[in-house]
């Protein structure tokens, strides 16, 4: 079977994980990482993504969410079971009565899991993944998700014992083991700088995914701020904070070339940054 590539898309590789989608300003962003079962963004939604059953919605602007209806009718088609989809609390309402309506104009069960977050929730999407929720800052209600790494490690106080001391202590019901997390992949969608600051993760995440829609120094920050967006000086003054050993730069306004904002942070961007950092500038066909 030809695998159909009905919308731009494009991939990396980092350390097992693999990282693919497309991400433009006011046309579509889309995101999955198929080693974490899991999509960030429906605002295209490329048939390769259909398979992958959890979906994480940022907000309702519709270059993040505009080919929800077809994500869904997709895996109903494929007899596939309906998928579960995290997305602003605020914002659930309305989006399962916009599904009511395909569903009569499509004639076909839009079959889903609608499930609303809000900043502090956690969700167990394994035994060795939780997902959380965080507050950003954009014109509509908005949230960014961080992927946590979750092992079970021997405490610190039973660390000498021998295996069989170690045995004995679990048959008798005592739990010699403890959760340690580390952030594994941190989502931002469309924030202020403001979203960036009030969580850790965003900077301590192994990976980061966030916006960098405007660079020009005629283009006031107060105003790009404000519309819920970020400027590649807000990311140069927190140069120091990002600890992330990779860090993706994607939805770059229409306004721009890719290769004028490339060209640019090229320029301007510390040594401390440029080795961890990619852009996600679509290859040249």
């Amino acid at each position: 079977m030809t695998m159909i590539e009905n919308l731009p898309l494009k991939t990396i590789t980092w350390k097992g994980l693999t990282i693919e989608g497309y991400s433009r300003a006011a046309v579509q962003s889309y995101w999955r990482i198929p080693e974490l079962k899991i999509c960030f963004d429906v605002g295209g939604s490329p048939w390769s993504f259909m398979g992958t059953k959890t979906l994480c919605i940022t907000h309702g602007h519709l270059d993040h969410m505009a080919a929800l209806p077809v994500y869904v009718a997709r895996r109903r088609m494929m007899k596939m079971e309906p998928p579960t989809i995290y997305l602003p609390e605020e914002i659930v309402q309305p989006t399962r009565k916009l599904l009511d309506q395909w569903q009569k104009l499509d004639r076909g069960r839009m079959a889903c899991e609608l499930v609303g977050v809000k900043e502090g929730d956690e969700i167990q999407l394994s035994r060795e993944h939780t997902l959380t929720v965080f507050k950003t800052k954009h014109t509509v209600p908005s949230v960014g998700y961080v992927v946590w790494d979750c092992r079970r490690k021997l405490k610190t106080e039973y660390q000498g014992l021998s295996g069989d001391e170690i045995r004995n202590l679990k048959l008798s019901g005592t739990d010699v083991t403890q959760e340690k997390r580390f952030p594994l992949v941190c989502y931002c969608g469309d924030t202020a700088p403001l979203g960036l600051d009030k969580e850790p993760a965003v900077y301590n995440a192994r990976v980061l995914i966030t916006e960098l829609t405007f660079f020009r120094p005629e283009h006031r920050k107060e105003k790009i701020h404000k519309f819920g967006h970020t400027h590649l000086d807000d990311i140069l003054e927190r140069a120091d904070k990002f600890k992330n050993e990779l860090i993706i730069l994607a939805h770059f306004s229409t306004r721009y070339h890719e290769n004028q904002l490339a060209s640019a942070a090229k320029r301007k961007l510390p040594d401390s940054l440029k080795d961890r950092l990619h852009l996600w500038v679509m290859d040249p066909k």
